[in-house]
């Protein structure tokens, strides 16, 4: 997200500063911005970056196949300090990178902004705890945007797809949880990155609020890697498999830790699963274009 979002407001004509862990090696960016190899739980280097910057967007995170101490030490106190400093630094807006995780494994669909928040894992539950501290800064004055983007896929972001673009390249047939019929909304990356510059735009008393951010139009899980599959060419298919002693299969794996997929994902991989847009839509303006 943090690359393609850079690309995109640089376009915007934005002048942009980068804090993040590791080097920025983006050949295409390195001499358009102002880069920070640092660390956003360290309150000195998150005041240099900061520094005389009107709007952050904050979109770092321990993801959840990273240990729960690091998680909850970077998603939750690194958040608190990146919006210390941005009261402190009397930032004008924040934009808190949420994720659709905080809903845990639902019940119904769509899943609405005002619904129960239970979250799967410690990454779900290190996302309310974001939030809530989120909401601590909002009643401080600073506007502060929500945004529970579905999984989103792009160019330098296939995440987990990386496995199915592989295997589709060198010929494989796709194997997915369940029978497919299930409706699995994902979100392109240009959309999200569209959403936040949203975020930064419109009036203070629509953009501080709680989004769900996803693709208007999806249709089930075999269908979309059908889709993928039609374009590659071949004879390829897409494989379904039962669901429970899969599952069951992938809990071992992950106890084990040798499974590159964790719960949420491979838990509600064969349900429904679909957030409303309707608020965004609303409130920002919201219009995926894919």
């Amino acid at each position: 997200l943090g690359i393609n979002l850079c690309r995109y407001l640089y376009s915007k004509g934005y002048k942009i500063k980068v804090i993040d862990l590791v080097k920025f090696d983006y050949e295409d960016m390195v001499n358009k911005i102002d880069f920070l190899q640092g660390d956003i739980r360290n309150s000195n280097e998150l005041k240099k970056i900061m520094y005389d910057v009107d709007y952050v967007v904050h979109c770092a995170a321990a993801l959840p196949l990273y240990s729960k101490q690091e998680i909850f030490s970077t998603d939750i106190i690194g958040t608190r300090k990146v919006l210390e400093i941005a009261y402190l630094l009397k930032i004008k807006r924040v934009v808190h990178i949420s994720s659709t995780a905080v809903y845990g494994i639902p019940d119904h669909h769509p899943l609405f902004e005002d619904d129960k928040l239970s979250g799967v894992g410690p990454y779900g539950k290190a996302k309310i705890f974001a939030e809530r501290v989120c909401k601590e800064y909002r009643k401080k004055g600073i506007c502060i945007t929500i945004l529970r983007p579905k999984s989103f896929v792009g160019p330098e972001r296939l995440g987990i797809m990386g496995i199915y673009y592989d295997w589709i390249k060198r010929g494989k047939n796709i194997p997915i949880i369940g029978n497919g019929k299930n409706r699995y909304q994902l979100l392109d990356v240009e959309d999200l990155c569209e959403a936040i510059h949203l975020c930064l735009i419109k009036p203070k008393n629509k953009a501080n609020r709680t989004f769900n951010i996803g693709a208007k139009k999806f249709d089930t899980m075999k269908n979309d890697f059908g889709a993928v599959l039609k374009y590659r060419g071949g004879n390829q298919h897409v494989i379904t498999f039962p669901a429970k002693p899969l599952i069951i299969t992938l809990r071992i794996l992950e106890f084990l830790h040798l499974s590159p997929l964790y719960k949420w994902i491979y838990e509600t991989a064969s349900q429904d699963s679909f957030v409303s847009v309707e608020k965004a839509e609303k409130f920002l303006g919201f219009t995926p274009k894919y």
